[in-house]
Formats: C-alpha cells, sequence, structure tokens
C-alpha cells in the first residue's frame, strides 16, 4: 500500500515555532497573523448568529487565542476536537503546514454540530512568489540544481475545492492580497524566522545553504522586485474559506428541469432555437 508523502518535518516546525518566539521582532514579524485575525473579527460580526461552542485550530495560540473566548488547540495531525462538539471552528494560519489538508479540513468538519460554520485562514500561493523565484534561479545557478526550500501553497480555486471535498456545504473562497517592503533581504529571512515560518519541509536539505547561493538571490531580488526607492517588495496573500456542515435548513440548488419561468422571458430577449447538426 502506498503511504502518503509527507510534506511537512513537524518536529522541525515545533522547533522553528519556539525559537521564532525568543527571536527579537518575533512580535512585529507576525503582522501577518494580526491582519488575518482583524479579518477573521469582521467576518464574524457579520455572521448574524451568537457562537456558544467555538474553537480555533492554530499553531499560534497567543494571537488567535484573543478571536474570542474559544477552545484553543493545536494544529497537529490529530486535532483534539470532540465531534460534533462546536458550532465554530477556525482553521488559523497553519493549513499551509498540514500533510494532508483535506483531512483536516475533515476533522474540523466532525467536530462541528449540523449547520455549523468552519472559517479558514491560511497563506495562498502568491505568497512569497519573489522569494520563491529568486531562491530557485541562485541556486540553479550556484550548484545546477533545486531544493525545496519555500512551502508550496495552494492556489484559491484549488482551496475552496477542498472545502467542497471535504464535505462542507456552501464553500466560499476569497483571498486578499497586499505587498509588503523590506530594506534587505536578510530583513525579509530574517522576518520569516520571528515568525516560525522557517522551512520544515520533510525533504528540504539538512545542511547550511551555501553563502554564494543567499548572495546570489539576494542579487536576483534587487535587480528584480525593488521599488524605485531601493526598498524589497514582497507579496503576501492570504485564503479565506468559509464552509457550513450540511442542514435541511440551508439553501439547496433546485433540480434540473423545475424551473418555472423561461431564462428568456427573464432576460427580456426572444428565445432562438439550437441549429440543427448538419
Amino acid at each position: 500500500m502506498t503511504q502518503p508523502m509527507t510534506l511537512t518535518d513537524r518536529a522541525a516546525l515545533t522547533r522553528h515555532r519556539a525559537r521564532a518566539r525568543s527571536l527579537p521582532g518575533h512580535d512585529e514579524a507576525l503582522f501577518l497573523h494580526r491582519l488575518a485575525l482583524a479579518d477573521l473579527q469582521e467576518r464574524l460580526e457579520e455572521v448574524n448568529r451568537t457562537f456558544t461552542a467555538p474553537a480555533v485550530v492554530t499553531g499560534f495560540p497567543g494571537i488567535f487565542g484573543d478571536l474570542a473566548p474559544m477552545e484553543v488547540v493545536a494544529d497537529d495531525d490529530l486535532i483534539a476536537l470532540e465531534p460534533n462538539a462546536h458550532d465554530l471552528v477556525v482553521h488559523a494560519m497553519s493549513l499551509h503546514w498540514a500533510n494532508d489538508p483535506i483531512g483536516q479540513l475533515v476533522q474540523c468538519r466532525r467536530a462541528l454540530r449540523p449547520d455549523g460554520l468552519c472559517l479558514v485562514v491560511l497563506p495562498g500561493g502568491r505568497s512569497l512568489q519573489e522569494l520563491r523565484a529568486s531562491l530557485a534561479e541562485a541556486e540553479a545557478t550556484v550548484t545546477g540544481g533545486l531544493s525545496p526550500r519555500v512551502l508550496p501553497m495552494g492556489e484559491i480555486r484549488d482551496l475552496g475545492a477542498l472545502m467542497q471535498r471535504a464535505g462542507f456545504a456552501l464553500p466560499v473562497a476569497d483571498n486578499l492580497v497586499q505587498t509588503v517592503e523590506y530594506r534587505s533581504f536578510s530583513g525579509l529571512l530574517s522576518d520569516l524566522r520571528a515568525a516560525g515560518e522557517s522551512n520544515a519541509l520533510a525533504a528540504r536539505l539538512r545542511r547550511f545553504t551555501r553563502r554564494a547561493v543567499l548572495t546570489e538571490a539576494a542579487r536576483i531580488y534587487a535587480s528584480s522586485y525593488s521599488t524605485p526607492e531601493g526598498r524589497l517588495k514582497a507579496t503576501v496573500e492570504l485564503v479565506f474559506l468559509t464552509g457550513w456542515t450540511p442542514h435541511e435548513s440551508q439553501q439547496q440548488p433546485l433540480r434540473p428541469g423545475s424551473a418555472r419561468a423561461r431564462l428568456a422571458d427573464a432576460l427580456g430577449v426572444p428565445e432562438k432555437p439550437l441549429p440543427k447538426d448538419g
């Protein structure tokens, strides 16, 4: 039987997060997480419902524990949530490191009661596109090969489809894209370390990156992605996923052929038959 591919070295990810909490600039480096928190709070305020049993799944309890009075659990492969125990589950800034993203979402769905809400926020595929390109070109130039360095992140269309595959009703996906500016290449890398987002890929190189690779990556980044003022641009994308556990009260699609009015009449245009073949 084929074993599923392991994307993330969970032990390394735990070490990186623990180290990040002790680094200078840790709080400042989590600006993207605070942006996600503010957006989640706005979305919950717009939902015309009072949640009585909410929970949040995250690797950053110090931030997302402030979302509301709620149970906070770690983003482990097996999530510590009781089945059918919650009316709201938030999965915050951790799904991109999951070895089984669909499995994580299925666990969230099972933890929800009927007509319960699941909110997910994670970095999207456009995040750090400049860094990925610069590192790949630099490593190919210096060493003649490539190694896994930046976590592959899903595109919004694919991420939205995961909600449906996990069994959620009324799935919605949308995103927020921003450009962040850095004074230097080393400043960008320091921010990633301080945010606990260092390379924790299971297939990563288990040795230090050659200085020549980083020097070349910094040169490529500066020549390709600089502002007129000489600052380095970095794209960050937050993808928000929303879904509900199925319930009979939710709006359902009509059966094909059950319409009682013609589309042409609704649009106020003449109806034309399709041409016959041949």
